[in-house]
């Protein structure tokens, strides 16, 4: 499961996404997240489930990868999913048995949670992490919050910050995996008994991965000390970044899909929640 997890992984290649300036792919990405969340009707959905298919093939990362990156959020989704089912409540009894009581709206509602949360995942990956490199990505975010450098915030340690804490991700994963499996071939056991029992046996595993991640934090520090690393101030860049048609396009397409979302769902009302 833990090899699945793909958040903050970088896939080289040659698309529109990958080639695209790193501070639009950040403003689609947040137009995106709120197209997402005023998608109300069935049609805008709809809508939705063909915009992010068609970013997933331009993007020209294979669709088993994306799937696989999805496995760890199943649980959340099916949870999800149920709680909506059993718990919402409205004029079109489906099914009922004692207390247990199922109506159209609730499984509308679990389908449109699910879309949402999936859609989510993979449209924000696909823009911004899988298509983008972690280089690429500190310069985006140091250039779009430098305003905030005229009241004293230091913006490009935030940026280096988070785009740091991203690209170890993957890492911590792996090693999380090492431990894991070198626990398991010395008798240890995570995948049965009690709650209690399985959190215990997780103590082996946390302890010398906090190690490992401590020590790696220690040799990156070191590294760029080495590398006479002062932070932002007076350093240049080996790529600026420039705005391109594509860019401007990219933007244009992302205002008409918001635009179609809103519309499609005032016009064309299919089921709305």
């Amino acid at each position: 499961m833990l090899k699945d997890i793909t958040l903050g992984q970088f896939f080289p290649g040659k698309s529109a996404l990958h080639i695209m300036d790193p501070r639009v792919k950040i403003i689609i990405s947040i137009a995106y997240i709120v197209a997402v969340f005023l998608a109300k009707t069935l049609s805008a959905y709809i809508l939705l489930i063909l915009f992010t298919a068609a970013i997933v093939i331009i993007s020209g990362i294979k669709f088993k990868v994306i799937l696989r990156g999805m496995k760890p959020l199943l649980f959340i989704i099916i949870f999800t999913s149920i709680i909506n089912i059993f718990f919402t409540k409205g004029e079109n009894l489906i099914f009922e048995w004692r207390f247990i009581q199922i109506y159209f709206e609730g499984i509308m509602t679990a389908v449109f949670m699910a879309i949402r949360i999936s859609a989510l995942l993979i449209g924000t990956s696909v823009i911004l992490t899988y298509t983008t490199s972690p280089i690429a990505l500190t310069d985006a975010i140091e250039r779009l919050l430098s305003p905030l450098k005229y009241i004293k915030i230091p913006v490009h340690e935030f940026a280096m910050m988070m785009t740091i804490a991203l690209r170890f991700i993957p890492t911590l994963i792996e090693e999380t995996d090492k431990i894991m499996s070198a626990q398991k071939a010395r008798g240890a056991d995570f995948s049965t008994g009690k709650l209690t029992e399985r959190v215990k046996a997780l103590i082996p595993v946390l302890i010398p991965l906090f190690i490992s991640a401590f020590r790696r934090a220690d040799e990156l520090a070191v590294a760029m000390e080495c590398r006479c690393y002062r932070g932002g101030s007076g350093r240049t860049r080996m790529t600026k970044l420039h705005l391109h048609f594509l860019d401007f396009a990219s933007l244009a397409v992302m205002g008409i899909f918001i635009a179609g979302v809103v519309l499609v769902g005032i016009y064309y009302p299919i089921y709305a929640l």
